[in-house]
């Protein structure tokens, strides 16, 4: 049976690997990693510097393209045969895999897709790694909750409606997936009053990282790496009667 091991490589700093993750990779003869076709990928730039000589790499090139929406069933098909394949392939291979993923594998990462199909197929391990948020909202240098602080994590992919209501029911929020969303989360952060406590963190940890109050922000686009962050400010105690 193959052996698989998916190495969670945090926010996008490598200083932020955790040794475990950092062992692993270094001593690894296979690797696999998610990219899109024609880039290097994160995940592969986050370990550059790491691989050792010889070691044999496996590009894993998402199929699918901005001109087939997300939420269609021609895109949840392709993504799904996309899987299928590669957890063919990679319960084929001789020996042991080391599978790249940027922040927490278990945490909106593409290698859970891979690990469902591979139950029974082969002997996993997952290395847990901080998570994309978590540098995020570090590189505010403001806490992100306090004391009883509710915090919810949103998927900017949501419907409006949807947005505005959970956003009205939090006290920190973390709003992943913008991009071209961002002028949709913009008037929902607006319709519940939160806006100007927004921040936008673009590839935090990373060097080409940005800080940026949301309201100060003109386009109508951020990058694939960047979430949106509302602070927690504590809940007030109740006052004993």
């Amino acid at each position: 049976m193959a052996r698989i091991i998916c190495a969670g490589l945090g926010p996008g700093d490598p200083d932020l690997l955790s040794v475990k993750s950092d062992r692993v990779i270094r001593a690894a003869t296979q690797i696999a990693y998610f990219r899109k076709a024609g880039r290097k990928g994160q995940a592969r730039q986050i370990v550059e510097g790491l691989l050792a000589p010889g070691a044999t790499e496996y590009a894993m090139e998402y199929p699918v393209t901005t001109e087939i929406l997300f939420n269609t069933a021609e895109y949840n098909d392709i993504l799904a045969h996309f899987y299928d394949d590669w957890a063919d392939r990679l319960a084929a291979l001789p020996g042991e895999v080391v599978v790249l993923c940027e922040g927490d594998p278990f945490f909106y990462g593409s290698f859970m897709h891979l690990y469902t199909r591979l139950q029974g197929r082969a002997e996993m391990e997952v290395i847990p790694g901080i998570t994309g948020m978590t540098g995020c909202w570090n590189a505010t240098g403001v806490p992100i909750t306090w004391g009883d602080d509710v915090m919810t994590v949103l998927m900017a992919t949501l419907p409006e409606d949807d947005l505005v209501q959970h956003m009205a029911g939090a006290d920190a929020l973390v709003i992943m997936k913008t991009g071209r969303n961002l002028p949709k989360v913009r008037r929902a952060l607006e319709a519940t009053g939160r806006l100007d406590a927004a921040w936008l963190v673009e590839h935090g940890t990373m060097p080409k990282q940005r800080v940026v109050k949301l309201a100060e922000v003109n386009g109508a686009e951020t990058p694939y790496f960047a979430i949106v962050l509302v602070h927690g400010h504590g809940r007030r105690p109740e006052v004993a009667e």
